[in-house]
């Protein structure tokens, strides 16, 4: 008796699984298919590309090509290469519109973004009116600069103004404030911190609110108080807020313009002795004032790199206390 092999035979109708990985199954699909699918994404995405190149980089990289030239509204122009940077950093009007621009900067950012810090703080409690309050912090932001700067400058104005007025109350003679040095810098940086402080609060509490509730709950029952809990919870969890709130306030104080100018009159010279001129105002008084447009342009394209120079110092700086931060932590 001869042994058969009983073979198994699977049904027709039997589907092989597919042990194919997903590269080897995208093998299979037609060249085409995906090629399209690409260009649908960066058609997409296109619009934005145009846009920026019309009104970013061609502004940007035509100032440049202007500064590089004596041009002149009026007339033609002449190719002068580095000169006008040459004439710039020679210029003791340049460097006293930088410093006027850091010296206002600093005493309107700093301030502004530590009372935004409080109220957002503060509103980040449950009170009572906490809408209200969140509403009109953001009206003086809602308010035009033109509008804001021309009331400042009834309140600062040295015969009857309300701020000698309130001064008078305490002994103190009235103050020029537009004629000072120092003062027309603390006016105008106050308009600013008006102007902004609400706006940076809603920032700062939008960054609040992402912060679980549950760490604030576990360090109050270890004992910590309301200001442990503020420096060892609140701001660390607002570390990337607080650097986009330094970030965009160096890039609006370096580019500062139309406070000083509607304060001034709107006069571009920042003063009778220039106590207030800022490189906005410098470039403005170029470029209109005395018609020199190469020299303008200069001025301009000094200020983009001085805004990159800020803005890469407050990003390393803020790594490197994070990082710091970060070692004590460990120890």
């Amino acid at each position: 008796m001869t042994a058969r092999t009983t073979i198994a035979h699977e049904p027709a109708d039997a589907v092989e699984p597919d042990v194919r990985t997903s590269a080897d199954r995208g093998k299979g699909r037609r060249p085409g298919r995906r090629s399209r699918g690409d260009r649908s994404a960066y058609a997409f995405i296109a619009p934005y590309f145009l846009v920026f190149a019309a009104f970013g980089l061609f502004p940007l990289l035509y100032t440049l090509w202007i500064s590089l030239y004596d041009y002149r509204l009026g007339s033609g122009q002449e190719w002068i290469g580095l000169e006008n940077f040459r004439w710039l950093f020679t210029s003791s009007s340049f460097y006293n519109a930088v410093g006027k621009t850091f010296t206002i900067g600093v005493i309107s950012t700093v301030p502004q973004l530590l009372l935004a810090l409080g109220l957002a703080h503060m509103l980040n409690y449950r009170l009572r009116v906490r809408m209200f309050f969140r509403i009109s912090m953001i009206l003086p932001y809602a308010t035009s600069v033109a509008a804001a700067t021309l009331v400042f400058a009834q309140i600062f104005a040295s015969d009857g103004g309300f701020a000698n007025w309130t001064l008078s109350w305490f002994g103190i003679d009235a103050i020029d404030w537009r004629n000072g040095n120092w003062t027309a810098q603390v006016a105008i940086s106050l308009i600013v911190i008006w102007h902004w402080t609400g706006y940076n609060a809603l920032i700062y509490l939008a960054g609040m609110q992402t912060i679980s509730y549950d760490l604030y709950e576990s360090a109050a029952l270890d004992g910590a108080n309301k200001w442990q809990q503020f420096r060892h919870i609140t701001l660390p969890g607002l570390r990337p807020t607080i650097l986009f709130t330094i970030v965009v306030s160096t890039i609006g104080a370096t580019q500062l313009f139309a406070e000083p100018l509607l304060f001034g009159g709107g006069t571009p010279n920042g003063g009778s002795t220039h106590q207030y001129q800022t490189l906005g105002l410098l470039m403005y008084q170029q470029g209109w004032q005395f018609g020199a447009l190469g020299r303008a342009a200069a001025i301009a394209w000094v200020s983009f790199l001085l805004i990159v120079v800020l803005v890469l110092v407050n990003m390393l700086f803020v790594r490197w206390r994070t990082r710091e931060s970060l070692t004590g932590d460990d120890a």
